[in-house]
This record gives structure tokens, sequence and C-alpha cells, in this order.
């Protein structure tokens, strides 16, 4: 793994969602990861869903950074291919944020997507 990265079949968990990740599960006991998947729905067409889990489900690729695990299942992973899961702490609040490279549009919140 590169200083930079954490890269499991193209997505990318930055050191920021990473760190909050890990802050996150530190206060859920029983929960070990997050699991970003997508779903049909959204004004944009496809949602982007948040949940923290107790552990893989069959199928899950699991991407881990800095002690934070992310889980993401085998058909969520198609269309997440490339993107870079981040948290952004800025003037419009904080979040988790994908930068979807196979996003041709996405809502003004970010949470869905349209390819």
């Amino acid at each position: 793994m590169d200083a930079d990265a954490a890269h499991t079949a193209n997505v990318e968990v930055t050191e920021a969602a990473a760190k909050r990740i890990a802050r996150i599960l530190s206060g859920e006991p029983g929960k070990t990861a997050l699991r970003v998947s997508v779903e049909g729905g959204g004004c944009s067409g496809f949602s982007y869903k948040f949940d923290l889990v107790e552990g893989p489900d069959e199928g899950d690729t699991a991407i881990e950074r800095d002690g934070a695990t992310v889980f993401v299942d085998d058909i969520s992973l198609i269309y997440l291919g490339g993107s870079v899961i981040d948290f952004v702490d800025d003037l419009m609040g904080q979040s988790f944020q994908i930068r979807n490279p196979n996003a041709v549009a996405s809502c003004g919140c970010g949470t869905s997507f349209s390819l």
C-alpha cells in the first residue's frame, strides 16, 4: 500500500475518511466497519448508502486504511470503480463524500448520481 492512499478494486479511502471512520466506530460497540453501497433512487438515479456494520457479508470487498475498514458489495463495486471515499469538514458541514469518475451527473448534496 502506498503512503497516500488505500486502494482496493480501484476504490480509494482517504486519510481523512479513515480517521473519521475509526473515530465513529470507537463509539459504536460491536460495529467494526463502514459499509458503502449503491442503491437505486435518489434525485439523480442512484444514491450512496452508508451503514455501520459488525462484519462483512458474503462477497464483500474490504478496503482497509489506518485501522479503518470499509466494506463494498460486489454490485456496488461496479458503480464505484475508480472512486475516492473522503470525509469533508467545510462551511457546508461534515460529511462523507464520494468522488465517482463514473457519474455523469450528481445532485447538489452529493449523495446521488447518474451514469
